[in-house]
């Protein structure tokens, strides 16, 4: 299954997301803000992740600025951005591409899953 980096300041929703893709068999790794999650991707590792999911609105450095910081430093890795707020949506179309997928909040554990599925597939 794959390597998925997790990255949402609010504990409630790292923790669901979390659960839903170790419940299909992934691989998560667990970050509280986007300066975190950015220094994990620095720091390299064997094998690289293949997914990115992050909330849009967080502290340090936003989930949009991580994506783009992350897909610089590893190429071809896919994104999943989540949010509540529709213009935060809006500024992530902005990466929109084979590789990048939004997703809005409230979500279910099953559109977590199945967004997941399709950008990995």
């Amino acid at each position: 299954m794959a390597r998925i980096l997790l990255a949402d300041d609010d504990a409630a929703t790292r923790d669901l997301v979390r659960r839903a893709l170790e419940g299909d068999g992934h691989a998560v790794e667990v970050t509280q803000d986007g300066g975190e999650a950015l220094d994990r991707v620095k720091r390299g590792g064997t094998p690289k992740f293949d997914l990115l999911v992050s909330d849009v609105e967080m502290p340090l450095i936003d989930g949009i600025e991580l994506a783009e910081q992350a897909a610089s430093l590893q190429p071809g890795l896919r994104v999943l951005l989540m949010s509540g707020f529709a213009d935060q949506l809006e500024r992530a179309k902005t990466l929109k591409g084979p590789r990048v997928a939004v997703l809005s909040k409230p979500f279910t554990l099953d559109q977590v899953r199945a967004t997941v599925r399709k950008i990995l597939a």
